[in-house]
């Protein structure tokens, strides 16, 4: 759980720097032809996936020793990454909390259990299938990263303005103070994500304004779509296929056990070793659930140390990831993930 700040260092210069000096190659290669665009977009997705990763670390304030420099360099990732760091870190650690207890967390698209899924009507059900296809985690990581935040903001503010209003036809007297303790949002729990929220919204679309006079708002916007696009797709299914897997620990409140969540509940994605890398080794899932302090330096080789306590951890290939993605449903009363065609059939059964 040792952090070391100069190999931390060496990580965020060795992912940032080429991630902008990529940018400057694009901008570069696009006046010349768009054909010499697609591998450098390639290594953009890449390092931005790697960026992430790296962001991840920081949210559980790992990748530094010090917890401020963790928060500021999770801070600047996020803005990398065009998403509030600290609010999404904060909810991140719920689902480390609640691994494998189904009840209280419904995985990455909020995911249904048979008996509601079985309530649904035909229309529902198959709408429900199709939003949780493999491909729509194209449109789901644009959303994701570019449109959800900025989303979450304007909603919050909103919200805030009509709690205001509120509170003054009610209380023409009450101060601005008060108003604001009274105000619960839905949108940001406390005032530090609310603050979180507003400085990247700022930071991100103002970096918006500037490369857009800079380069052109169509190719900057163009580029920008793609790579926050393929990464964001990259990561959701990564994070989808380390707990949706035939066999996940998939339990009720009642019994649900926090050791069984982290080995049995998370997947062992063997990549190959480039792979590894931009992903900062969060492919070491199971290590990373039993203790979410490990820094991404240090889980391949506490894997290994402690491979002999890791016997029932799933071992998902990117071959697997497809097979992974039919487990969309939670049995509560198997206590397992189930497909919709297994669903269905067991419906069919019982009639």
């Amino acid at each position: 759980m040792k952090s070391n700040n100069l190999r931390a260092t060496y990580q965020i210069l060795n992912t940032v720097v080429p991630y902008i000096l990529l940018w400057f190659l694009a901008v570069k290669a696009a006046s010349i032809s768009l054909w010499l665009l697609p591998p450098i977009l390639v290594l953009m997705v890449l390092f931005l996936l790697r960026c992430f990763s790296l962001m991840h670390d920081c949210g559980h304030y790992a990748l530094f020793s010090s917890r401020q420099v963790n928060r500021l360099m999770g801070f600047m990732l996020g803005v990398i990454n065009a998403i509030p760091q600290y609010a999404w870190s904060r909810d991140h650690a719920y689902h480390h909390k609640t691994n494998g207890n189904w009840e209280l967390y419904r995985g990455v698209a909020t995911f249904l259990s048979t008996e509601e899924f079985a309530q649904l009507n035909d229309f529902d059900q198959k709408l429900y299938g199709i939003l949780r296809q493999p491909i729509m985690t194209l449109p789901g990581g644009f959303f994701y990263l570019t449109i959800q935040p900025r989303l979450v903001l304007l909603l919050g503010s909103y919200d805030f303005m009509m709690h205001v209003f509120t509170c003054l036809r009610q209380n023409p007297g009450m101060g601005f103070a008060a108003i604001i303790s009274s105000h619960k949002s839905k949108h940001w729990p406390t005032a530090g994500e609310f603050w979180d929220v507003l400085l990247n919204n700022i930071c991100v679309v103002g970096g918006w304004i500037v490369m857009s006079n800079l380069i052109g708002a169509g190719l900057f916007f163009s580029i920008y779509s793609i790579v926050l696009t393929f990464a964001g797709a990259i990561f959701i299914s990564v994070f989808f296929v380390q707990h949706n897997f035939e066999g996940s620990y998939a339990h009720k409140t009642q019994g649900w056990d926090y050791l069984k969540g982290a080995i049995e509940g998370s997947s062992y994605l063997d990549l190959p070793a480039i792979l590894r890398w931009f992903t900062a080794d969060i492919s070491y899932h199971s290590i990373h659930h039993l203790s979410e302090r490990i820094p991404n330096y240090n889980l391949e080789a506490c894997h290994y140390r402690n491979i002999h306590l890791l016997s029932q951890v799933k071992t998902i290939r990117i071959s697997d990831m497809l097979h992974c993605s039919r487990f969309i449903l939670w049995d509560a009363d198997s206590n397992s993930l189930a497909s919709i065609p297994e669903q269905r059939f067991a419906n069919s059964s019982i009639r």
